[in-house]
């Protein structure tokens, strides 16, 4: 087994979070870079745990200096991943998930081409609306705004080397799982 840069992308409210959790609890070698943004913290959530939680101008300044692979303004907030982090990770000789958007899916896969995206979705857009609404963590226009750019990204989804479609949270973290030992055990 080699450590691999894997990516999951997918709209607000697929269950992004919840099936890599549940995949790093049955996967002792496997790491979540954790992303920088600037919006703020939603309810449990912890800096330095779920996100670091920056200001706008000490992200633009990390910017600057150089320090994230990627970087995007999604949902009206930054959002970044830091090259620290994916060090950090892969030098301890773990496979890294970066949980990132498309746009930063498809600029990670430019640097890295070895780098696997894996796309979650839910089957339709009703469902992914049901989901963001039960969360209660957006208002009616963030809830808009998040099933907008979701019509987008799940155009883009073909561009992915594997999809998702989490319908069963069981079924998909198991063929989750699947995909990523694959990909490991893959030969160069």
């Amino acid at each position: 087994m080699r450590p691999r840069l894997f990516v999951i992308s997918g709209p607000s409210g697929a269950g992004k979070g919840t099936l890599v959790a549940r995949v790093r609890n049955r996967r002792s070698l496997l790491d979540v870079a954790i992303s920088c943004t600037t919006r703020r913290p939603r309810k449990g959530e912890v800096h330095g745990r779920d996100y670091y939680f920056l200001s706008d101008s000490e992200f633009l300044a990390r910017e600057d200096a150089g320090e994230f692979i990627e970087s995007a303004y999604v949902h009206g907030h930054r959002y970044g991943t830091l090259k620290s982090e994916v060090e950090r990770i892969m030098n301890q000789g773990n496979s890294c998930i970066l949980e990132i958007d498309v746009q930063g899916g498809t600029s990670v896969k430019d640097l890295f081409p070895n780098t696997v995206l894996i796309f979650v979705e839910t089957p339709n857009l009703d469902d992914l609306e049901e989901r963001l609404r039960k969360r209660k963590s957006e208002s009616d226009k963030d809830i808009e705004l998040r099933l907008n750019n979701a019509a987008k990204e799940m155009v883009l989804s073909s561009t992915y080397d594997e999809i998702v479609v989490n319908d069963d949270i069981e079924r998909a973290t198991n063929e989750l799982l699947i995909i990523l030992q694959a990909y490991e055990n893959e030969e160069t």
